[in-house]
C-alpha cells in the first residue's frame, strides 16, 4: 500500500502564529467557512493540541533536531523534498505555470544526478528557484473546485475534502515507488523538522482568544493561496513569509 506523503498536522496548528495572531479579533472571525462538524473538530483540536503535541510530537521533534547532526538532517530533507519535484512539475503544468514546471523539472534531474539522488541541493546553488510543493488538490482548486468540508483529523490536524485528490500525486514516480512505511517515514521526518522550527512561536498561539477558529480561517486562506485563487481574504506578503519560513533549511 502506497502512502501519499502528508504535511505534518502541527503545520495547521501553528500556521496562525506565524501570521501574527497577536492582532486577532476578540471574537471568532466571520466568513463563509464550511465547518459542519465544528463540535467534533474542536474536540479533536483539544486532543491534538493539549495531549498529542506536548507529550509526543514536540519532545520527539526536539530530540531529532538536537541529536541528529545538522548535515545529516539537511541531506535527508533535501532527499525527501526532491521526491516531490515531479508531481509539482505536473501540477504546475495543469495550472498553466510553465516556467515553474520547468524549474521543478530542472531541479529534479540536477539534484538526482549531480546532487547524489537529491541529498545535495545543487539546483538551488545553480540559482534554480524552489517554488514549493504543488499538490493535485491545488491544481483542481485553481479551476474552481471548492475546499469542501473542513475537518480536524485526530493525530493529524487540519484537512479539507478537496485534499483527498492528492492521492493522484502518488501515481507519479518516484512517489509511486514508496510503500506505506516509506511514505510514513517521509511524513514523520518532514513533520519533525517543521514542528521543531515553530517552538519560538508557541506563545503567540497560546495568547490567541480562539486558536481553533483562527487556525481554521488561516488554513483555508492558505489553501486558496496555494491554488492561486485571488481573493480579498489573504495577504500575499504574509503567505510568502509563511512559505519561506516553512522551507527554511537546517
Amino acid at each position: 500500500m502506497q502512502l501519499r506523503p502528508l504535511r505534518p498536522w502541527i503545520l495547521g496548528l501553528f500556521v496562525v502564529s506565524l501570521l501574527g495572531c497577536a492582532s486577532a479579533p476578540e471574537e471568532e472571525p466571520q466568513s463563509n467557512v464550511n465547518d459542519p462538524l465544528e463540535g467534533f473538530n474542536r474536540a479533536m483540536w483539544t486532543v491534538n493540541y493539549d495531549y498529542l503535541d506536548p507529550y509526543l510530537v514536540r519532545p520527539v521533534s526536539l530530540a531529532y533536531v538536537n541529536y541528529v547532526p545538522s548535515p545529516a538532517r539537511s541531506g535527508i530533507a533535501n532527499f525527501l523534498g526532491n521526491l516531490d519535484e515531479p508531481s509539482s512539475m505536473v501540477n504546475n503544468l495543469v495550472m498553466g505555470n510553465g516556467d515553474k514546471a520547468l524549474d521543478h523539472f530542472n531541479r529534479f534531474w540536477l539534484n538526482s544526478t549531480l546532487g547524489l539522488l537529491g541529498f545535495i541541493d545543487i539546483a538551488s546553488e545553480a540559482g534554480i528557484t524552489d517554488h514549493n510543493e504543488k499538490a493535485f488538490s491545488d491544481a483542481v482548486g485553481h479551476y474552481g473546485v471548492g475546499n469542501g468540508p473542513y475537518l480536524m483529523v485526530p493525530a493529524y490536524g487540519p484537512w479539507t475534502v478537496r485534499e483527498a485528490t492528492d492521492v493522484v500525486d502518488g501515481l507519479y514516480a518516484p512517489l509511486s515507488y514508496l510503500n506505506f512505511w516509506a511514505g510514513l517515514g517521509k511524513w514523520a521526518l518532514e513533520g519533525m523538522e517543521t514542528r521543531a522550527s515553530l517552538v519560538a512561536q508557541e506563545s503567540q498561539l497560546e495568547n490567541s482568544p480562539d486558536p481553533y477558529a483562527l487556525t481554521r480561517e488561516v488554513y483555508l486562506q492558505h489553501q486558496d493561496f496555494k491554488a492561486e485563487i485571488v481573493t480579498d481574504d489573504y495577504d500575499e506578503d504574509e503567505e510568502d513569509f509563511l512559505d519561506d519560513y516553512l522551507d527554511e533549511e537546517f
